[in-house]
């Protein structure tokens, strides 16, 4: 089968290698569809793999070709997505069902071999059925839907909100929609593209505000912004979302900077003044694990309430896939989501 190593930054090769071969509690999966997560570009162009020769890819969705012996309740033909956090479900976190502040994991795409491949084994226990109506491109962005529920979820979105969501990638246009779902009064979305700001329109954004064009503190001065998440991990998105947000509101930090933050000193004074609470999001994972983020993604998206199809701006062959993170690097891309597709 073919796959993408990454053994250095910037060198990623697609190889011909053998098909996994299963142990106890594990399944072969012919991989359908499998994201560019915004974590995989640095780790495929600055930072590099945990080991030399890594298979990228951890959002994804496929069909089960073949299942261990020890393996009860799946079988040959079945639709499914795959969490790809492996807890070891012992240490204290695990116990409290805190999957995503696991101490010892394992993570496909990261930790050991990913999905940007023809086939990948994973365990049992991380598979989900994805309905019949549900794609397998949308299977693949299940993820990135769980990680916006996740962050709503932390910041306690509440019913009749005014929710701000900064950065419109995938997880920013899945909270946007998701926002909506929850109840949330009035939407807004934030980002430095119009072109992303058109799709979150068309999501359902009640307002959209390029910053880059005018200030949005200015703009929701008269507003009370009940709920603010970030998902660019900017440290200037990180000082607007406080900046903005009104008196007892919730702000989620989503987005990885690996930056410094500093605070205006104006920000800081609402900081205090409002008695704003400021959370953070890390991953999407709860109990019963994955978690509920995971099953209300999938339940929503086979309701046909949370749409895929205006999110995904690229798709690709896997032999593409290392022109692709090239273009990135060199920037020639504006892009939500980058679907890779094995078969095409």
């Amino acid at each position: 089968m073919k796959a993408v190593k990454l053994y250095e930054p910037g060198n990623i090769q697609v190889e011909e290698v053998e098909i996994p071969s299963l142990s106890i509690d594990e399944v072969l999966i012919k991989v359908k569809a499998v994201g560019i997560c915004g974590s995989d570009i640095p780790r495929a162009l600055n930072k590099g793999a945990y080991y030399e020769g890594l298979t990228l890819g951890h959002e994804f969705a496929g069909q089960i070709v073949e299942c261990h012996s020890s393996v009860k309740g799946w079988k040959k033909g079945d639709r499914v997505t795959v969490a790809p956090l492996v807890p070891c479900r012992r240490c204290q976190y695990c116990e409290q069902g805190n999957y995503s502040l696991c101490k010892d994991y394992n993570y496909y795409g990261s930790r050991t071999d990913g999905a940007m491949a023809d086939y990948i084994k994973v365990d049992y226990k991380n598979l989900l059925a994805i309905p019949n109506n549900v794609t397998y491109e949308a299977g693949a962005m299940v993820d990135p839907a769980a990680n916006a529920v996740h962050g709503l979820w932390r910041g306690k979105l509440a019913t009749d909100d005014t929710a701000v969501v900064i950065g419109l990638g995938a997880i920013g246009l899945f909270a946007v929609q998701f926002a909506r779902q929850m109840g949330a009064k009035k939407v807004i979305a934030m980002d430095i593209f119009d072109e992303k700001l058109e799709i979150a329109k068309e999501l359902g954004a009640d307002m959209v505000i390029n910053s880059m064009n005018e200030d949005p503190i200015d703009v929701l001065s008269g507003i009370q912004v009940d709920f603010v998440i970030d998902t660019s991990g900017s440290p200037i998105a990180q000082n607007i979302a406080v900046s903005i947000a009104g008196k007892l509101a919730r702000v989620v930090f989503l987005g990885i900077s690996n930056s410094e933050l500093t605070l205006s000193r104006k920000a800081v004074d609402k900081l205090l003044r409002n008695e704003i609470q400021i959370n953070g999001s890390w991953n999407s994972f709860s109990n019963p694990f994955p978690g509920g983020e995971w099953t209300y993604s999938i339940q929503l998206m086979g309701e046909e309430k949370i749409k895929t199809d205006p999110i995904v701006s690229h798709r690709y062959k896997l032999t593409e896939t290392p022109e692709v993170f090239n273009k990135i690097k060199h920037k020639e891309l504006v892009f939500n989501k980058i679907l890779i597709l094995p078969e095409d």
